[in-house]
Protein backbone atom coordinates (compact mmCIF):
# COMPACT_ATOMS: atom_id res chain seq x y z
CA UNK A 1 0.00 0.00 0.00
CA UNK A 2 1.26 3.65 -1.05
CA UNK A 3 2.18 6.12 1.70
CA UNK A 4 0.08 8.76 2.72
CA UNK A 5 0.62 11.52 0.62
CA UNK A 6 3.50 13.94 2.84
CA UNK A 7 2.43 17.50 1.16
CA UNK A 8 4.55 19.69 -1.21
CA UNK A 9 7.48 20.28 -0.78
CA UNK A 10 8.09 24.22 0.45
CA UNK A 11 9.77 24.94 -2.92
CA UNK A 12 6.53 24.47 -4.11
CA UNK A 13 5.14 27.35 -3.08
CA UNK A 14 7.94 29.37 -3.30
CA UNK A 15 7.44 28.17 -6.85
CA UNK A 16 4.14 29.59 -7.57
CA UNK A 17 5.04 32.97 -5.40
CA UNK A 18 7.93 33.85 -7.80
CA UNK A 19 5.60 32.71 -10.57
CA UNK A 20 2.84 35.27 -9.65
CA UNK A 21 6.07 38.11 -10.26
CA UNK A 22 7.54 36.58 -12.93
CA UNK A 23 4.84 35.59 -15.18
CA UNK A 24 6.48 35.16 -18.81
CA UNK A 25 7.74 32.54 -20.47
CA UNK A 26 11.13 32.77 -20.32
CA UNK A 27 11.04 32.89 -16.45
CA UNK A 28 9.05 29.69 -16.69
CA UNK A 29 11.18 27.96 -18.69
CA UNK A 30 13.98 28.43 -16.50
CA UNK A 31 12.58 27.44 -13.80
CA UNK A 32 10.51 24.53 -15.25
CA UNK A 33 12.60 22.14 -13.69
CA UNK A 34 11.19 23.01 -10.35
CA UNK A 35 6.98 22.95 -11.77
CA UNK A 36 8.65 19.17 -12.99
CA UNK A 37 10.21 18.53 -9.98
CA UNK A 38 8.50 19.54 -7.13
CA UNK A 39 4.47 20.45 -8.16
CA UNK A 40 3.52 17.63 -10.79
CA UNK A 41 5.19 14.75 -9.28
CA UNK A 42 3.12 15.60 -5.83
CA UNK A 43 0.27 16.40 -7.23
CA UNK A 44 -0.20 13.02 -9.32
CA UNK A 45 0.37 10.79 -6.00
CA UNK A 46 -2.24 13.48 -4.32
CA UNK A 47 -5.04 13.33 -6.61
CA UNK A 48 -4.44 9.36 -6.69
CA UNK A 49 -4.48 9.36 -3.29
CA UNK A 50 -7.80 10.87 -3.32
CA UNK A 51 -9.15 9.19 -6.39
CA UNK A 52 -9.02 5.70 -3.86
CA UNK A 53 -11.11 8.20 -1.19
CA UNK A 54 -13.58 8.67 -3.74
CA UNK A 55 -14.10 4.88 -4.12
CA UNK A 56 -15.85 4.72 -0.89
CA UNK A 57 -18.43 7.72 -1.49
CA UNK A 58 -18.77 8.66 -5.06
CA UNK A 59 -17.46 6.01 -7.12
CA UNK A 60 -18.80 7.65 -10.22
CA UNK A 61 -16.31 10.30 -10.21
CA UNK A 62 -13.28 8.19 -9.45
CA UNK A 63 -11.36 8.91 -13.15
CA UNK A 64 -9.36 5.99 -14.92
CA UNK A 65 -6.03 8.02 -15.14
CA UNK A 66 -6.11 10.34 -12.21
CA UNK A 67 -3.51 12.46 -13.57
CA UNK A 68 -6.07 13.36 -16.32
CA UNK A 69 -7.72 15.47 -13.63
CA UNK A 70 -4.65 17.78 -12.94
CA UNK A 71 -5.97 21.37 -15.11
CA UNK A 72 -2.80 22.45 -17.03
CA UNK A 73 -0.67 25.45 -15.51
CA UNK A 74 -1.22 27.15 -19.09
CA UNK A 75 -3.88 29.59 -19.10
CA UNK A 76 -6.19 30.24 -22.29
CA UNK A 77 -5.87 33.77 -23.13
CA UNK A 78 -7.32 33.65 -26.61
CA UNK A 79 -10.37 35.42 -25.06
CA UNK A 80 -9.05 37.23 -21.92
CA UNK A 81 -7.91 40.57 -21.59
CA UNK A 82 -5.09 39.13 -18.89
CA UNK A 83 -2.24 37.79 -21.69
CA UNK A 84 -0.08 36.16 -18.32
CA UNK A 85 0.47 32.74 -19.60
CA UNK A 86 0.24 30.53 -16.67
CA UNK A 87 -1.56 29.79 -14.09
CA UNK A 88 -0.14 30.87 -9.97
CA UNK A 89 -1.87 27.15 -8.63
CA UNK A 90 -2.47 24.21 -9.63
CA UNK A 91 -5.45 22.42 -9.52
CA UNK A 92 -8.06 18.85 -10.19
CA UNK A 93 -11.57 18.68 -10.95
CA UNK A 94 -13.03 14.72 -10.03
CA UNK A 95 -15.92 14.71 -12.63
CA UNK A 96 -18.47 12.13 -13.32
CA UNK A 97 -17.15 9.61 -15.82
CA UNK A 98 -20.45 9.02 -18.10
CA UNK A 99 -21.71 12.73 -18.23
CA UNK A 100 -20.12 15.26 -20.61
CA UNK A 101 -17.37 17.39 -19.94
CA UNK A 102 -19.12 20.12 -17.02
CA UNK A 103 -22.27 18.60 -17.45
CA UNK A 104 -22.38 17.28 -13.90
CA UNK A 105 -20.91 17.64 -10.27
CA UNK A 106 -17.75 16.71 -9.41
CA UNK A 107 -14.76 17.59 -6.35
CA UNK A 108 -12.29 20.39 -7.06
CA UNK A 109 -9.13 21.21 -5.31
CA UNK A 110 -6.35 24.24 -5.65
CA UNK A 111 -3.10 24.73 -4.24
CA UNK A 112 -1.54 27.50 -4.32
CA UNK A 113 1.34 30.05 -2.38
CA UNK A 114 -2.17 32.07 -1.06
CA UNK A 115 -5.00 29.14 -0.50
CA UNK A 116 -5.64 25.65 0.02
CA UNK A 117 -9.44 26.12 -1.83
CA UNK A 118 -11.41 22.51 -2.09
CA UNK A 119 -15.02 22.13 -3.06
CA UNK A 120 -18.26 20.16 -4.90
CA UNK A 121 -20.99 20.44 -6.44
CA UNK A 122 -22.20 21.92 -9.89
CA UNK A 123 -20.39 25.19 -11.12
CA UNK A 124 -21.33 25.48 -14.91
CA UNK A 125 -24.61 23.73 -15.72
CA UNK A 126 -26.64 23.51 -19.54
CA UNK A 127 -29.73 24.45 -19.64
CA UNK A 128 -31.02 20.94 -19.71
CA UNK A 129 -29.16 20.35 -16.52
CA UNK A 130 -30.32 23.31 -14.92
CA UNK A 131 -33.82 22.38 -16.01
CA UNK A 132 -33.26 19.03 -14.38
CA UNK A 133 -31.75 20.35 -11.20
CA UNK A 134 -34.19 23.00 -10.10
CA UNK A 135 -37.13 20.34 -10.97
CA UNK A 136 -35.94 17.70 -8.29
CA UNK A 137 -35.30 20.40 -6.26
CA UNK A 138 -38.87 21.28 -6.68
CA UNK A 139 -40.16 17.98 -6.22
CA UNK A 140 -37.59 16.74 -2.71
CA UNK A 141 -36.46 20.39 -1.81
CA UNK A 142 -36.76 18.64 2.08
CA UNK A 143 -33.82 16.10 0.94
CA UNK A 144 -31.87 18.65 -1.21
CA UNK A 145 -31.84 21.03 1.54
CA UNK A 146 -30.63 18.69 4.69
CA UNK A 147 -27.65 17.13 2.49
CA UNK A 148 -26.53 20.62 2.59
CA UNK A 149 -27.22 21.67 5.96
CA UNK A 150 -25.47 19.28 8.37
CA UNK A 151 -23.37 20.91 11.20
CA UNK A 152 -20.10 18.66 9.87
CA UNK A 153 -20.91 20.65 6.17
CA UNK A 154 -21.25 23.85 7.87
CA UNK A 155 -18.30 23.39 9.39
CA UNK A 156 -16.05 22.30 6.74
CA UNK A 157 -17.44 23.64 4.07
CA UNK A 158 -19.76 26.48 4.79
CA UNK A 159 -22.76 27.51 3.42
CA UNK A 160 -24.19 25.96 -0.22
CA UNK A 161 -22.78 28.70 -2.76
CA UNK A 162 -23.79 29.73 -6.22
CA UNK A 163 -25.17 32.94 -8.87
CA UNK A 164 -28.78 33.34 -8.64
CA UNK A 165 -31.43 34.81 -10.59
CA UNK A 166 -33.18 38.12 -8.35
CA UNK A 167 -36.32 36.78 -9.67
CA UNK A 168 -38.87 33.95 -9.78
CA UNK A 169 -38.09 31.12 -12.22
CA UNK A 170 -40.10 31.05 -14.91
CA UNK A 171 -42.56 27.97 -14.55
CA UNK A 172 -42.43 27.70 -10.60
CA UNK A 173 -44.58 29.05 -7.74
CA UNK A 174 -43.58 32.51 -6.23
CA UNK A 175 -44.14 31.11 -2.74
CA UNK A 176 -42.61 27.76 -3.72
CA UNK A 177 -40.83 26.57 -0.20
CA UNK A 178 -37.55 26.12 -2.32
CA UNK A 179 -37.69 29.49 -4.20
CA UNK A 180 -34.08 30.36 -2.66
CA UNK A 181 -32.80 27.35 -3.70
CA UNK A 182 -34.43 27.23 -7.28
CA UNK A 183 -33.34 30.76 -8.18
CA UNK A 184 -29.67 29.20 -8.06
CA UNK A 185 -28.00 28.86 -11.31
CA UNK A 186 -25.23 27.11 -9.57
CA UNK A 187 -25.23 24.27 -6.23
CA UNK A 188 -21.44 24.11 -4.55
CA UNK A 189 -19.71 24.32 -1.93
CA UNK A 190 -16.48 26.07 -2.08
CA UNK A 191 -14.15 27.20 0.66
CA UNK A 192 -10.10 28.05 1.05
CA UNK A 193 -7.95 26.78 3.87
CA UNK A 194 -4.37 28.17 4.97
CA UNK A 195 -1.73 27.80 2.44
CA UNK A 196 0.66 26.16 5.12
CA UNK A 197 -2.01 23.16 4.94
CA UNK A 198 0.03 22.60 1.07
CA UNK A 199 2.96 21.59 3.04
CA UNK A 200 1.59 19.86 5.82
CA UNK A 201 1.14 15.49 6.14
CA UNK A 202 -2.56 16.64 6.74
CA UNK A 203 -3.27 17.71 3.14
CA UNK A 204 -4.40 14.69 1.73
CA UNK A 205 -6.80 13.67 5.29
CA UNK A 206 -8.63 17.30 5.18
CA UNK A 207 -9.57 17.33 1.43
CA UNK A 208 -10.89 13.87 1.37
CA UNK A 209 -12.89 14.90 4.34
CA UNK A 210 -13.98 17.60 2.85
CA UNK A 211 -14.71 15.86 -0.37
CA UNK A 212 -16.70 12.73 1.86
CA UNK A 213 -18.96 15.49 2.96
CA UNK A 214 -19.37 17.30 -0.56
CA UNK A 215 -20.70 13.34 -1.73
CA UNK A 216 -24.32 13.80 -0.97
CA UNK A 217 -24.72 17.02 -3.10
CA UNK A 218 -22.43 15.62 -6.07
CA UNK A 219 -24.11 12.01 -5.91
CA UNK A 220 -27.27 13.87 -6.04
CA UNK A 221 -27.01 15.78 -8.59
CA UNK A 222 -25.20 13.44 -10.77
CA UNK A 223 -28.18 11.09 -10.22
CA UNK A 224 -30.41 13.76 -11.57
CA UNK A 225 -28.32 14.73 -14.86
CA UNK A 226 -27.51 11.10 -15.69
CA UNK A 227 -31.22 10.45 -15.45
CA UNK A 228 -32.30 13.63 -17.32
CA UNK A 229 -29.51 12.16 -20.09
CA UNK A 230 -31.34 9.02 -20.47
CA UNK A 231 -34.42 10.31 -20.51
CA UNK A 232 -33.07 12.11 -24.08
CA UNK A 233 -31.40 9.50 -25.33
CA UNK A 234 -33.28 8.34 -28.14
CA UNK A 235 -34.85 4.42 -27.93
CA UNK A 236 -33.01 1.41 -30.23
CA UNK A 237 -35.42 0.52 -32.97
CA UNK A 238 -36.85 -2.59 -32.36
CA UNK A 239 -36.24 -5.33 -34.64
CA UNK A 240 -39.41 -6.08 -36.30
CA UNK A 241 -41.23 -9.54 -36.00
CA UNK A 242 -40.70 -12.40 -38.58
CA UNK A 243 -43.10 -12.49 -41.16
CA UNK A 244 -43.58 -16.42 -41.25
Amino acid sequence: MPSRHQGFPRSALKFFRDLEKNNDRTWFAAHKHIFDADVRPPMIALVSGLADELRKCAVDCVPERPEKTIYRIYRDTRFSKDKTPYKAHIAAHFQHRRLPKNSGAGFYFQISHETVAVGGGIYMPGPEQLAAVRGAIAQDHVAFRKICTGKSILKKLGKLQGDALKRPVKGFDVDHPAADLLRMKQWFFYTALDPKLAISPSLHKELAERFRLAAPLVNWINDVCVAAMQSEEPSRPKRPEPMF
